[in-house]
């Protein structure tokens, strides 16, 4: 059940409701806004950019709140620079900068001010900033539909005894009322019969803030044009022109014959006051343009006939990465002159796919080195280093398998992998399957028996199986007073995990850790994997011969992973 923030406070709890709702609603409506994309280009990302950059941003703002020094400022930012850092595309983009806006303006609120006040001021601040962005801002998109909200907001906050819910609530509506009007607005989306998909995607977006602080599910509004319904299509259905077909502005506008061939798409590292002079330049080369961020951090998007013109701009203003060149609506390519000519790093560079890889979160230099030699991809993760949506797509990418499994090893990381996972199919048609593996331990007892020689259904199972067998432990140390499932814990306690919960509290590690094997062994067990940690000392050293001394007839194999916060992990099969 949806808990419901009381008296409106906008709290940094409420952030991340609405944050997991939209990431949720956005996944669940991907394929349906996908199929509504038709303007700029009729590439059909549009609703996997918009999830993509949401889930960037939930895991940035996860990561910060998460942590104990971390205030609501700190983390807000975070969540905004999360968003720029991971978003994908148009729409990502503006999205992005939409996230910022609303970030920034709840972190400078004050007790003393209406949270109506503040809600509805964030979201102008929000819609003035995607107008900002845009280099050619068209009407009929999700900027059309970003003004209406926010519109509508600023007249709600104006009444009496307003709420912050009732502003979103009469937001929510206006978005979806105006995304409704949307075909009467660009000639592309009636000819396609179709409302436009960034604003579809906004309004999830808005729905998720309003169920967020109301806890009710908004109704939908059925767009209309004329006299006529506008179908929404069904996920998997395809609307719209094909490419080559006559696009926005007839033939010759982005995506149609003798528009743009390339989206590009960049991090810049650039002082501020150069980033006039880039719009202006980017501008002469192509259309769609957007940039975004601030304090010397931009994320840059184009559609240009000449990609490296594009990326020369960015070399004369600052230090651009990560670049992105895809072909519109073609096969993607890349093109990178601060990584070198010769790197096949990145996961848009055209490649003759063959054979099975597999990739895994690794939490320790350890860890990965033994991932490593096991013939695994290792991604750096774990703890305080979970890795992005972003960076498991690139390494899924990169590595040139046709089928790849993915070990995520880590509860928090499921999820993120999932979102990768699916990306990598749509953008390049690999088979990508991922075991929810939520330890270390257990992703290195699935690689131990992964077989690329076997059917990638059967390795799969193979692998799963092996994986769920593992009884897995580990031992750390209390950073704070708290109580466990084991009992209160003062800091410095020795805490022992079993299957991911508390089971044990002492003062020594040594003796949580063989209590936690006890456990571990009850129900028997023919090998005890240990992995140390990087602040383990011998611990490793007296637990397996703790092992060797009470339970004679079980090997016993000892690793150094390097891991943090975790002096020992611990298995047994």
């Amino acid at each position: 059940m949806q808990q419901v923030p009381r008296g409106g406070a906008l709290e940094l709890a409420t952030v991340l409701a609405f944050v997991d709702l939209a990431v949720d609603a956005l996944a669940e409506a991907r394929e349906e806004i996908d199929a509504l994309n038709v303007y700029p280009v009729p590439d059909g990302d549009t609703g996997t950019n918009m999830s993509l950059t949401v889930s960037a941003a939930r895991e940035a703002l996860r990561e910060a709140a998460g942590r104990s020094d971390a205030d609501r400022e700190q983390a807000l930012a975070a969540f905004a620079r999360g968003a720029l850092l991971g978003a994908r595309g148009n729409s990502g983009v503006i999205l992005s900068e939409m996230l910022g806006a609303l970030a920034r303006r709840i972190a400078r609120s004050t007790p003393q001010e209406r949270n109506a006040t503040v809600m509805a001021q964030a979201l102008q601040e929000a819609t003035d900033a995607s107008y900002a962005a845009v280099g050619t801002p068209v009407e009929g998109t999700m900027l059309t539909v970003a003004r209406a909200a926010s519109e509508a907001a600023a007249r709600a906050a104006a009444e009496t005894g307003t709420r912050a819910r009732d502003v979103f609530a009469v937001a929510a509506r206006a978005a979806r009322e105006a995304l409704a009007l949307t075909p009467t607005q660009l000639p592309a989306l009636a000819a396609a019969g179709v409302v436009d998909a960034g604003g579809r995607g906004l309004t999830v977006v808005l729905d998720a803030a309003e169920t967020a602080l109301t806890g009710r599910r908004p109704s939908p509004v059925t767009p209309r044009l004329g006299d006529h319904a506008i179908p929404v299509p069904r996920p998997g259905e395809g609307t719209g022109p094909a490419p080559g077909d006559i696009g926005p502005g007839g033939p010759g506008g982005p995506g149609g014959p003798g528009g743009p061939a390339y989206e590009v798409m960049y991090l810049l590292d650039a002082p501020d006051d150069r980033v006039a002079a880039l719009r202006d330049r980017l501008a002469g080369l192509g259309d769609s343009l957007v940039v975004v961020g601030s304090e010397g951090l931009w994320n840059v998007h184009v559609h240009v006939e000449d990609a490296g013109a594009a990326i020369e701009a960015g070399i004369a203003a600052g230090r651009p990465h990560r670049i992105r060149v895809t072909h519109l609506p073609a096969t993607p390519v890349v093109a990178d002159p601060a990584e070198g000519a010769d790197d096949t790093s990145t996961r848009d560079r055209p490649v003759r796919r063959e054979g099975r890889a597999v990739v895994v979160v690794a939490a320790g230099p350890g860890l990965v080195a033994l991932f490593e030699q096991a013939g695994a991809v290792a991604v750096p993760g774990g703890p305080g280093r979970r890795p992005s949506t972003g960076e498991l797509v690139d390494a899924i990418a990169a590595t040139g398998a046709r089928e790849v499994v993915v070990l995520p090893n880590d509860a928090e990381s499921v999820r993120a992998a999932r979102l990768a996972a699916g990306t990598v199919e749509s953008d390049l048609g690999l088979r990508v399957a991922v075991i929810p593996t939520r330890a270390q331990v257990e992703g290195l007892a699935a690689v131990a028996v992964h077989e690329p020689g076997r059917a990638f259904e059967a390795d799969v199972t193979e692998m799963t199986a092996t994986a769920r067998h593992v009884r897995q432990g580990a031992v750390t140390v209390a950073a704070r007073e708290a109580m466990t499932t084991a009992g209160r814990c003062q800091p410095g306690d020795a805490l022992g995990i079993v299957a991911g919960d508390f089971a044990v509290v002492g003062e020594d590690l040594h003796e949580v850790a063989t209590t936690v094997l006890g456990r571990l062994l009850a129900g028997g067990g023919e090998l005890v994997t240990l992995v140390t940690g990087e602040d383990a000392g011998d611990l490793g050293t007296r637990t397996a011969a703790w092992v060797e001394q009470h339970h004679p007839h079980v090997d016993v194999h000892t690793h150094d992973g390097g891991q943090p916060r975790y002096p020992l992990l611990m298995s047994v099969e």
